[in-house]
């Protein structure tokens, strides 16, 4: 409840219409403990679900395994295994259009030489971005905050001759 409360605040302070928000509420994380359950098919089908009803072209998944509780490895097993499942079961252009991008950044960074799409921020930009993830209170570690990460990409960005900006979101495609 309390990390529902907080996506439903950070939804609306990024300006995010209601409609589209979306709790999958997966029953792999409801074990009321800190260690989760491993994936289940339950958690495979709501995903199908939500992918189907949303048809989307761009998927966003976690990709910093290091995450300590192990919960970003498990979600991204079950948006693989939905992706893989509605690639064999449809023949909608939609899957076929559908990329599947990872970010990192709490506990990790992509490695310049790993980075396909790479989003510039401005000191607001940045700065709206750090404002939002304050919003996850429960979730969020006051070292973790302060964009030093995205920072450091854009650092890097600028030592290779791009332009300068604050900082830089990374992603990677999967290719799996």
């Amino acid at each position: 409840l309390i990390r529902r409360c907080e996506a439903k605040a950070t939804c609306k302070y990024v300006g995010l219409p209601e409609g589209n928000w979306h709790f999958q509420n997966l029953p792999f994380y409801e074990t009321g403990t800190i260690e989760k359950n491993p994936m289940g098919e339950a958690d495979v089908q709501i995903t199908i679900d939500l992918l189907n009803k949303l048809q989307p072209h761009q998927v966003y998944c976690a990709g910093d395994f290091a995450d300590p509780h192990g919960t970003h490895k498990v979600c991204f097993d079950v948006v693989i295994e939905a992706l893989k499942r509605l690639k064999a079961q449809t023949s909608e252009q939609w899957i076929n259009d559908c990329w599947l991008w990872l970010y990192k950044g709490a506990w990790q960074e992509w490695d310049i030489t790993e980075i396909e799409m790479a989003i510039p921020m401005s000191p607001d930009q940045l700065s709206h971005k750090l404002d939002a993830v304050q919003k996850f209170q429960s979730h969020t570690l006051p070292d973790l905050l302060g964009g030093g990460r995205n920072q450091e990409t854009a650092r890097v960005y600028d030592s290779l001759g791009t332009a300068e900006y604050e900082a830089i979101e990374a992603f990677r495609s999967w290719q799996g």
